[in-house]
């Protein structure tokens, strides 16, 4: 059994050929994808397969969704050991105004922010805008 087969079997994942695909799709990729992208990378793939694999990857904290503020949601695999638990496994997103890419900035992890009693947090998303490191010439 490999790496991504363990992963599955450890998330209740049934592997198939598709799912396998879109998983090695997202490793290679270091910024986060649209469902676009992923629909432009397997054209022969009926949309609604390659909707319900992000669907389940995300219901399973393999991937994570980012709302980075351009109206289209973007997907990013999750650290290994991440459940998207809002305490622990929260971190920042960068945005880039210019190249428009998103990434995650896994390293720089969310603080724990305090809310009002009584009120109940579901999601947390921390976008930073700016220009990322490869528009810099940094």
């Amino acid at each position: 059994m490999n790496e991504i087969e363990k992963l599955f079997a450890s998330k209740n994942i049934r592997i198939t050929a598709m799912r396998l695909l879109i998983y090695k799709f997202l490793v290679q990729k270091e910024t986060a994808v649209t469902l676009s992208d992923i629909e432009n990378a397997f054209e022969r793939a009926d949309r609604t397969t390659l909707y319900r694999t992000i669907k389940t990857f995300e219901e399973k904290a393999i991937v994570h969704q980012i709302d980075d503020g351009t109206g289209i949601t973007k997907y990013a695999l999750c650290e290994q050991g991440c459940n998207c638990e809002i305490e622990t496994d929260l971190h920042l997103h960068f945005h880039c105004n210019n190249c428009n890419e998103t990434v995650c900035l896994t390293e720089y992890k969310i603080p724990h922010i305090n809310i009002p009693e009584g009120y109940m947090a579901e999601d947390v998303n921390l976008v930073v805008k700016g220009i990322c490191e490869k528009c810099s010439g940094h």
